[in-house]
């Protein structure tokens, strides 16, 4: 038994690093070691992928369903008594309410095939439109801007491998070094190989310590500095006309617009000086290839559709998307977001990345579904949409995989909708904040005990292995699924359509995403297995157009856009946009800028990550970084608890004072509950197209806890 190695992958991040899994003897369930032979991460693991196994501990998880008592403590329950209830709440909301009254809430962790299954579920079973998941406060103006630009989102339109053979990467609002560890290795090679790293970021991270130039904007500005630097990308005459004749639209009223963002007027906005926008302009220009990524910095505001837009026309005008080495790319976070949004869980979106509004769509996925295409509902709410309707219009919520108490904007007001359902019923592997307030708690299967399918940042499917048995007490999403359709569908006999083999599904999942732009068809497991995963689309073997001419057999496609752009006339788009400011700018009341992201110690709600011992010793609590100059003014030293304070609530936490960060901003981290929880302060704001929350960007005032003083106006 000692013997048995399983490979697999980590259960954190979108580098779904490659693991092998020892059965340990010490009484834990399993040992990580490194598995070199995966290439994304060669080995490496950060110390979340290390202590994985922690949390499959007994101790830690939950192995037993908990319903609400009539004292209204969660008590142990039979499966049976669980999944009864879960259909009867259910069940009753629809039959009172109409269908659209029961809301379904899903997560960027769930598999290809859990995610999959939720979506036909809620449009199948319980026949709701209201249906959406965490991912849409990850990528989604990214995916928004990229469907735009280029026809098609995927993550990244190449492999990691490429990105230490280019000349020049600027990185917008992203922090690797703490939120994906292992990947910073390929800037590092970047650097080593005579390229250039520019990061761009409001604090001088990890990351942005080891860039050969820090742009640091104040935060929601990240628009006019890339509107900046086009507006001298054309002035200096470096933008590559015969690519913006050949394989673009749009340019003119583009280069218009950024024609009306002077490097002056940019450095007003942005505090990024003019030598540092040449400089950054230089760089960039002067390689044959390069790229732009960006991530959550200046996706999660109210104008992360057109702020991505922007990153993506230097790479237009510049001749770099479409390109060997070149491009624009998006750095997914949660570790299965890219596969979580391409099959069915978000609310306008069908299995293979079809849009729900598309009749042809609906009647293929109907067709493998066997219903009626007119039986499928429309569009619903945007995921904070669909929580902030909790107890009004949306009566009764089945959720998994997320803990939005704390990580949904406006967090308190969540919380308070959340409180207001008739009823809650949660999958989960912990007892999350969230889960703490259902009705019914139904503990789920985790990485290790089960077989599935992720999509990583590249686009690259991955199959994760079984490595271990699940606690007695303890059953699949997919098992949840199929019982509840057994008890939803009446004599409809639904829960045939329900397998509770994952393969099963990913065969179904396979002919439903079949002539999609996100084609998984060519993909079975056995391949997976055999080539260390396969980038989509990748169509069925034997395709006449697409297939290899050789064997019929699809090798996928690690490199998108080297012919032509998935739009209807092969050219990408250019965006036409302007500067505009924050949903909400400081003033005298609220004064300083907060902006939230991630320690390297701990992931997301933390609902796992906050569970394990090494993990809390690294990074025990939240805390408030602030400059010097702030502190100075609110009369706090290091260590001191400090009140943040928003138009939506107050914070607390200790002052953790550097000189990283900007003068007139301060962060918080956003893994914790309670008094520190950093999601009370941020604002729900929306993006218009992506209906993504203004995460990033929000104006607050400090106070000495205690004293009640506010900090002066003026940082």
């Amino acid at each position: 038994m000692r013997d048995t190695v399983t490979p697999t992958h980590c259960p954190y991040c979108a580098l779904q690093c490659g693991m092998n899994l020892t059965p340990a003897p010490d009484g834990r369930a399993v040992e990580v070691s490194e598995r070199v032979d995966f290439p994304v991460n060669r080995g490496a693991l950060c110390g979340k992928g290390r202590t994985a196994p922690a949390v499959l501990s007994s101790s830690v998880r939950l192995t037993s369903p908990l319903v609400r008592s009539e004292g209204g403590a969660l008590v142990p329950a039979s499966w049976e008594e669980a999944l009864e209830r879960v259909a009867e709440g259910l069940g009753r909301t629809r039959a009172e309410y109409g269908a659209d009254a029961v809301g379904v809430f899903g997560g960027g962790g769930l598999t290809n095939e859990k995610a999959y299954s939720l979506g036909k579920f809620a449009r199948v079973v319980l026949g709701t439109s209201q249906i959406d998941y965490n991912g849409r406060f990850c990528m989604s103006s990214a995916a928004a801007a990229g469907g735009k630009a280029f026809g098609l989102d995927r993550g990244l339109p190449f492999p990691l491998e490429d990105i230490p053979k280019t000349g020049c990467v600027i990185l917008v609002g992203s922090n690797p070094a703490e939120t994906m560890p292992p990947s910073l290795r390929y800037f590092t090679e970047l650097r080593e190989n005579g390229g250039t790293l520019i990061v761009v970021d409001p604090r001088r991270t990890k990351t942005a310590e080891q860039a050969d130039l820090h742009l640091a904007p104040r935060p929601g500005t990240d628009l006019a500095l890339a509107l900046g630097l086009l507006h001298l990308i054309v002035a200096e005459g470096r933008t590559d006309e015969a690519y913006i004749r050949e394989r673009t639209g749009g340019w003119e009223e583009t280069r218009a617009a950024a024609m009306a963002h002077w490097p002056e007027y940019v450095e007003r906005i942005t505090g990024v000086s003019v030598p540092q926008l040449r400089e950054a302009v230089r760089l960039f220009c002067e390689p044959e290839a390069a790229m732009v990524l960006t991530a959550r910095g200046p996706e999660q505001q109210s104008k992360g559709t057109d702020t991505v837009g922007a990153w993506i026309n230097l790479c237009l005008a510049t001749g770099r998307a479409g390109r060997p080495l070149s491009g624009y790319g998006c750095l997914t976070g949660q570790g299965n977001g890219q596969g979580g949004r391409e099959h069915g869980q978000k609310a306008d979106q069908l299995p293979g990345y079809r849009k729900l509004t598309d009749p042809a769509a609906r009647a293929h996925v109907a067709g493998v579904w066997g219903v009626d295409p007119d039986s499928l509902p429309g569009p619903g709410r945007s995921a904070y949409e669909l929580l902030d309707a909790l107890g009004t219009d949306i009566r009764s919520l089945l959720l998994m995989g997320s803990n939005p108490v704390v990580s949904a904007p406006r967090a308190a007001h969540v919380e308070e909708r959340i409180r207001s359902l008739d009823f809650l019923a949660v999958c989960d592997v912990v007892l999350s904040e969230t889960a703490a307030l259902a009705d019914v708690v139904l503990p789920v299967t985790q990485w290790a005990e089960e077989t599935g399918t992720t999509t990583n940042l590249e686009g690259r499917v991955l199959l994760r292995r079984r490595a271990i048995t699940p606690p007695e007490g303890v059953r699949s999403d997919l098992e949840v699924m199929h019982g509840l359709a057994a008890r939803l569908g009446g004599d409809r006999n639904l829960e045939k359509g329900f397998p509770t083999d994952p393969e099963e599904v990913f065969e179904e999942l396979r002919r439903a995403s079949a002539g999609g732009p996100a084609d998984y068809s060519g993909i079975t497991y056995r391949r997976l297995a055999e080539e260390n995963g396969v980038f989509w689309p990748c169509p069925a073997p034997g395709d006449p157009v697409t297939g290899d001419p050789a064997t019929g057999v699809h090798p996928g496609t690690p490199r998108l856009f080297l012919d032509r752009f998935a739009t209807e006339d092969g050219r990408a788009r250019f965006a036409p946009v302007s500067h505009r400011a924050a949903a909400e700018e400081p003033d005298d009341a609220y004064p300083v800028l907060l902006t939230t992201g991630r320690v390297v110690a701990q992931y997301q709600s933390g609902a796992q990550t906050r569970r394990v011992d090494e993990l809390n010793a690294a990074a025990p609590g939240p805390f408030v970084e602030l400059h010097p100059r702030l502190a100075e003014r609110l009369g706090a030293a290091e260590g001191d608890p400090v009140a943040v304070v928003s138009r939506r609530g107050r914070a607390v936490a200790p002052a953790r004072i550097t000189t990283a960060i900007r003068p007139d901003t301060v962060f918080m981290p956003f893994h914790w509950a309670g008094e520190g929880r950093a999601n009370t302060l941020t604002n729900p704001a929306l993006d218009p197209t992506s209906r993504m929350p203004e995460f990033k960007v929000c104006a607050v005032r400090l106070e000495a806890v205690g004293a009640g003083r506010p900090a002066p106006s003026s940082p």
